[in-house]
């Protein structure tokens, strides 16, 4: 029976939430977590360790939690190492990115994770280690286990690994030769995909080029004394009860609130409702986030000409490619109407 390590967060862990971020890592030889119900689905393995470890600390001190997990492992036998899956979770699926990698590179043993498809671990690592696909949350749990599982039974087995379609992970970039039947010449298939084409037939290219959209660099304002400047944020600061219902997370809509006349956020008159931070601090004092009596300091000085009375808010936790465009373009819009040419943002 073979031997599987795995590694997860403090939440999943049942350490706690944000208030146990900053937790040291730590082994045990118990199950917990989603790695009671993976380890049910192996087949040809069973996990004989868990490492658990908080998002900050890993995120804040990567080379101290990667040492302290090295050493963890130095001390085991094991065949291979999962994390994850950590769907769209930030710190967690780069974390789940960074341990694979050194796992895989420092042991010579092979490594898994598991998110979605606009995690910025995906983009970090995808080249580096296997990674599946799964949905943005944990409602897509099962799902998940259930992919996982089947990819770690084909290691656990000696099972080949096939190309990134066929096992459901991120395509790596890597090129292999497979061998076609006779008649599939590359002549053939390229006429086969342009009739699909004409006819409006589904077809798969053997060449997928991704373009991503890009957004201009505007030129830099010369002379910010006589700037018409906004305040942009993503931290999800609002007048106490949320009153315009912005999402803690995934978030599809904004809204734009006046600064107080006296240019200071009092606690107890706004708080936060991001779900992407310890909203303690926040909540204590709003203007670390939005620096009101900062940027009226500012207009008053005169380092910047004019500030636009209310700035935008949202929460930037969670939130897909799609909705963060089509919010940037309406509040693009906005600025426009109010001739802005300069833009502060401020996030989480």
């Amino acid at each position: 029976m073979k031997k599987v390590v795995y590694y997860m967060n403090q939440f999943y862990g049942g350490i706690g939430g944000e208030d146990k971020a900053g937790c040291e890592p730590f082994i045990q030889d118990t199950l917990t977590g989603p790695g009671t119900a993976l380890n049910g689905q192996l087949n040809g393995g069973t996990i004989t360790h868990t490492i658990v470890c908080g998002d900050d600390y890993m995120n804040e001190h990567p080379e101290e939690a990667v040492e302290k997990i090295s050493g963890f492992l130095k001390g085991i036998e094991f065949d291979l190492f999962i994390a994850g899956p950590a769907f769209f979770a930030g710190r967690y699926g780069v974390n789940c990115g960074r341990i694979c990698k050194y796992v895989q590179e420092k042991f010579q043993v092979p490594a898994f994770t598991c998110m979605y498809e606009e995690a910025p671990g995906v983009e970090m690592f995808r080249r580096d280690v296997y990674i599946l696909r799964c949905g943005n949350s944990a409602a897509a749990m099962r799902k998940a286990l259930k992919s996982m599982s089947a990819f770690a039974n084909k290691f656990l087995n000696g099972e080949e690994i096939l190309w990134a379609d066929a096992e459901g992970y991120f395509s790596r970039g890597i090129r292999q030769q497979i061998i076609l039947p006779e008649d599939q010449t590359a002549d053939n298939r390229a006429v086969d995909m342009l009739l699909k084409k004409i006819h409006g037939e589904p077809f798969q290219t053997e060449m997928p080029i991704e373009m991503p959209e890009r957004a201009p660099v505007p030129p830099a304002v010369r002379d910010m004394s006589s700037a018409r400047v906004a305040f942009v944020s993503t931290g999800g600061i609002v007048p106490i009860g949320n009153p315009d219902k912005i999402k803690t997370a995934a978030a599809i809509s904004f809204a734009t609130y006046e600064y107080p006349e006296d240019g200071v956020m009092r606690p107890g008159e706004w708080e936060s409702i991001h779900g992407g931070y310890d909203q303690k601090y926040a909540d204590a004092n709003p203007m670390t986030h939005i620096p009101a009596d900062a940027l009226r300091r500012a207009e008053r000085e005169g380092k910047m000409g004019w500030l636009l009375p209310y700035y935008f808010s949202t929460t930037g936790n969670l939130t897909s490619l799609t909705n963060a465009v089509k919010m940037a373009k309406e509040i693009g819009d906005r600025l426009r109407e109010e001739n802005i040419q300069a833009v502060i943002l401020g996030s989480a």
